[in-house]
């Protein structure tokens, strides 16, 4: 038996590193790392993200070290060094400076041998300008094409040496000049922008302070963040950002929280309230105890959720890179054919014939196409983090521009979540005021969701409740006790039957309420029935116009659907504007339910909590949970997590999907229209190479100006 390698999985010590990577702009350069990283030992698995120049890699550190891995990618034109060991900015800086300081030499060569053909002097001046221009130029890029070429890849690099060569060698020394200077100008300008769509994401990372102001010993002392635990306490100064995730445990202030939510006004805060890592104090100074650590922040959270989503592959990106694949081989073999098969078989001009086919070696590269989608969602996926909806991939974002029907989950999502004292109907000729002091009074020390309505009403009427005295609580009827020295009574309709305290006046009063779908709240006093509350939750103040705005959006089908009773939900809606509506259903009937809407109208968005509506999330082409900010599980279940309360988000949401997919689709269209004219061009012999050149480097800029558009989308 032949001898087999032993597995020692002890030995297997697993690792994953992060690593920045100059120079990876293109899906091309992706391509290339993939051939370097591929036969490394030890390698288990990496992830390329081109919008944010990273390269995260899992691997077998007792094989594999991250030197040998920032080697192999070295090996391909391009630089990366693990990310915590980043090069200062300072550094960057002088690099991108001697970059720029080639790219003024080449032009100035380029113009003066421009000059010196116009002035007639002798052509080896001019020659040794544009040989200038070429050598300075071409160093932008050169060295990246040559690592290419060694790996037998055909990126554009490498098709652009190949078309600057075959210039100079039929005599166009000022074609390939131009040419040289020109792409370098676009590789150039294309980094710029690249750099601008990757500081939105950026940008998040830095919301939260490095330090925090931590008490310990009695005395204030500053420390990183990273050496902060669950249970200290931290101060957080007015002005300032709030370090980590938190629990208000003394003060008072306003804090902005915009950065996190999204909401356009501040959110007071007091002991007892929650406070996200990112957000802004206000004037007031808070003392905070730290519930999450930095690594477990809701902030972290979401760049985590942010940098998953934007290197998902969309439906649209796929088909773009399938394109891609097939079209590069098939221009190449086509430009090949136009410079061997014309002098050959026709006896035509050898050198008119490989200039065209040098036209078309440049044309072939379709890096507009390539990167007209990834800019697109990623763009769009950061401008909307930045207002709080948290978008998973693109695929939830084209998936979503489809929808054609939006279901609403109804108690905390379409209404406030907590009931309210909606009406007051006193009888017996009592007052309004005095059916909701007696009420007050009887309900002063319950922890009932309906006692802390009536509550609410009376602090709010500044109505100062009186003491009550004996107050005995009456499971499943209400309460009764002493109010101001008479006996007094609050509960149901049940309770004034069995006490006879029921009048014709009182069921009237009662039948209308319930019919419009409340909660009934009898009052009497002194031995006499003097009113009727109505206790309901009430329908957020952003419902009418966000259902309005869905509507103006196209979207003909709104559907609630809650567990409540018709006649609730039915109030509600007419409230809201919604004529469909499915009450007094099971979790699992909801799901039904998405289902039906699926089969009778397409694609369906569900809306809920994220929490006792997961399955209906699921269930949904597309789950929306509102209110994310503090749920770990709507950030894990929901395919959008809206992290505020706010509807209003829900039609900004739908209009950026489909601005999204109208800017990939016109991206595309013009990246693939440019090329099909330069291609009829350079067959014919109308295009020269800086034309081609120019084209490209045209249509590169503009699909990645028009995808940045979706970073302001409002």
């Amino acid at each position: 038996m032949p001898n087999q390698p032993i597995s020692c999985p002890v030995c297997e010590i697993h690792a994953e590193s992060t690593f920045r990577v100059e120079g990876m702009d293109c899906h091309e350069e992706v391509a290339l790392i993939d051939r370097r990283l591929k036969g490394l030992p030890g390698l288990e698995r990496y992830r390329a993200d081109v919008m944010l120049g990273r390269l995260v890699v899992t691997y077998d550190a007792a094989k594999l070290s991250t030197s040998a891995i920032a080697e192999a990618v070295a090996a391909t034109g391009m630089r990366a060094w693990l990310e915590h060991e980043a090069p200062t900015r300072v550094s960057e800086r002088q690099g991108a400076r001697a970059r720029q300081s080639l790219l003024a030499v080449s032009g100035a060569a380029l113009a003066v041998g421009f000059g010196l053909e116009l002035a007639g002097v002798a052509r080896p001046a001019a020659m040794l300008c544009f040989g200038v221009a070429i050598g300075t130029g071409g160093g932008y890029w050169a060295g990246r094409a040559w690592s290419a070429a060694r790996m037998f890849a055909l990126d554009i690099n490498v098709l652009m040496l190949i078309a600057v060569v075959g210039a100079i060698a039929i005599g166009q020394w000022s074609e390939a000049a131009t040419v040289t200077f020109l792409f370098a100008i676009a590789q150039w300008l294309e980094t710029f922008n690249m750099e601008r769509a990757r500081h939105a994401i950026r940008a998040l990372m830095e919301l939260a302070p490095a330090e925090a102001l931590v008490r310990r010993d009695g005395r204030d002392v500053r420390v990183a963040v990273d050496d902060v635990s669950v249970g200290d306490v931290v101060v957080v100064r007015p002005g300032e950002k709030v370090p980590l995730d938190a629990m208000v445990v003394a003060g008072a202030s306003d804090v902005n929280q915009a950065p996190i939510t999204g909401e356009s006004m501040p959110v007071a805060k007091a002991p007892g309230a929650e406070v996200f890592a990112g957000t802004i104090n206000g004037a007031g100074a808070l003392e905070v105890r730290v519930t999450h650590l930095r690594r477990d922040s809701t902030l972290a959270r979401i760049i985590d959720l942010v940098q998953h989503a934007q290197s998902e592959r969309a439906p649209s990106q796929t088909f773009v890179e399938r394109f891609a694949r097939v079209y590069t081989p098939a221009v190449v073999a086509l430009a090949a054919a136009l410079a061997i098969v014309p002098p050959l078989v026709f006896d035509q001009p050898f050198t008119t014939w490989a200039y065209r086919a040098l036209v078309l070696l440049v044309i072939s590269c379709p890096c507009a196409l390539v990167i007209s989608t990834p800019v697109s969602i990623v763009s769009a996926l950061a401008g909307a983090a930045r207002k709080g909806v948290l978008i998973k991939g693109g695929r939830h974002l084209e998936t979503l521009a489809r929808v054609a029907c939006v279901a609403f989950d109804k108690t905390g999502t379409l209404t406030r979540g907590t009931p309210e004292v909606t009406r007051i109907e006193p009888i017996n000729g009592a007052t309004a005021r005095e059916v909701l002091r007696v009420a007050a009074a009887l309900e002063a020390r319950s922890s009932h969701p309906i006692a802390q309505a009536i509550l609410r009403r009376a602090v709010r009427e500044g109505i100062v409740t009186p003491a009550g005295e004996r107050h005995e609580a009456l499971p499943g009827l209400g309460a009764e006790g002493v109010v101001d020295g008479e006996p007094a009574l609050a509960g149901n309709h049940r309770l004034f039957e069995e006490r006879g305290l029921c009048s014709a006046v009182q069921e009237k009063h009662l039948a209308a309420m319930e019919d419009d779908g409340y909660t009934v709240v009898m009052v009497a006093h002194r031995g006499r029935a003097i009113g009727v509350l109505a206790v309901a939750d009430s329908a957020r103040d952003a419902g009418p116009a966000a259902v309005e705005a869905l509507r103006a959006g196209g979207l003909a089908h709104i559907v609630m659907l809650t567990g409540d009773q018709a006649a609730t939900a039915g109030r509600i809606a007419a409230e809201l504007g919604i004529t469909e509506v499915r009450a007094g259903l099971m979790p699992e009937e909801k799901v039904a339910a998405v289902r039906e809407l699926k089969a009778a109208y397409g694609s369906v968005a569900m809306v809920g909590d994220g929490v006792n509506d997961a399955p209906a999330l699921a269930a949904a082409d597309v789950g929306i949970a509102m209110g994310a900010a503090g749920s770990d599980t709507a950030l894990e279940t929901a395919d959008i997590a809206l992290m505020a309360d706010e509807l209003l988000r829900i039609p900004y949401a739908l209009r950026l999907s489909r601005a999204t997919v109208r800017t990939i689709q016109l991206n595309i269209a013009l990246s693939i229209g440019l090329k099909a004219v330069f291609l009829g061009l350079a067959a014919v012999g109308m295009a020269t190479l800086w034309m081609a050149v120019a084209a490209d480097m045209g249509a590169s800029l503009l699909v990645i100006a028009n995808g940045l558009r979706l970073l302001r989308f409002d």
